[in-house]
C-alpha cells in the first residue's frame, strides 16, 4: 500500500496505552484505511494536546479514536476542542479494571459528545471509525462489506471445528 495522508487519527495518553491499540491498528491496516498514532496527555502535554485537536481536521483527519484509562481527561478534551467525530476507547486499568474509564467516557456533559466503545475493544472502534468513513470514501463501503464477510466465514469454520470436537466426546450429539 502506497504511503497516503492520514484520515483517522489515533491519540492516547501514554505509551503504555499501545498495546491495547493493536486490534484498532491491524484493523485499519486490514481496511487500507491510512492513520496517524500520537500520544498526547490531557495532563502531562496538556497544550499538545489542545494544538493536536484544533489542528486536526486541517491535516486532514476526519475521525479520532481516543484511547485512555483513568478519568479520561484525553478523551472529553479532545472532543472539546473539535468538531471531528471522537472515538472513545477505554482503556483496560491495575486499579479499577477499566471501569472508570467506561464511565468517564459515557458522562460526558451535554454538548461535548464522544462515541464510546466497550473497555479494550480497538477493532470496535476502527470499524466504527470506518464505518463513519464509508459514508464518503470511496471504496470503504466494499471493502467493510469484504471484510465482515471474511469475518462471518471464519466464525463459521472456526464454529464447526468446534462442534465436531464437542460430538467426539458426547455420543448423543448429532453434527
Amino acid at each position: 500500500m502506497a504511503t497516503r495522508k492520514a484520515i483517522i487519527g489515533i491519540v492516547s495518553g501514554s505509551t503504555s496505552d499501545f498495546p491495547s491499540l493493536e486490534d484498532a491498528m491491524s484493523t485499519l491496516d486490514e481496511l487500507e484505511i491510512p492513520y496517524s498514532l500520537d500520544v498526547k496527555s490531557a495532563h502531562r502535554l496538556p497544550n499538545d494536546m489542545e494544538s493536536y485537536a484544533k489542528e486536526a481536521r486541517k491535516k486532514g483527519l476526519k475521525v479520532i479514536i481516543a484511547a485512555a484509562g483513568g478519568a479520561v481527561d484525553l478523551t472529553g478534551m479532545i472532543a472539546a476542542h473539535t468538531i471531528l467525530p471522537v472515538i472513545g476507547l477505554p482503556i483496560r486499568s491495575n486499579d479499577l479494571n477499566g471501569m472508570d474509564s467506561l464511565l468517564s467516557m459515557v458522562q460526558m456533559p451535554t454538548g461535548v459528545p464522544v462515541g464510546v466503545m466497550g473497555i479494550g475493544r480497538g477493532k470496535n472502534a476502527a470499524l466504527y471509525a470506518a464505518q463513519i468513513l464509508a459514508i464518503s470514501e470511496n471504496g470503504l463501503g466494499e471493502r467493510l462489506m469484504k471484510f465482515r464477510e471474511r469475518m462471518r466465514e471464519s466464525t463459521r469454520i472456526d464454529s464447526r471445528k468446534e462442534i465436531l470436537k464437542k460430538a467426539k466426546s458426547h455420543p448423543y450429539l448429532s453434527v
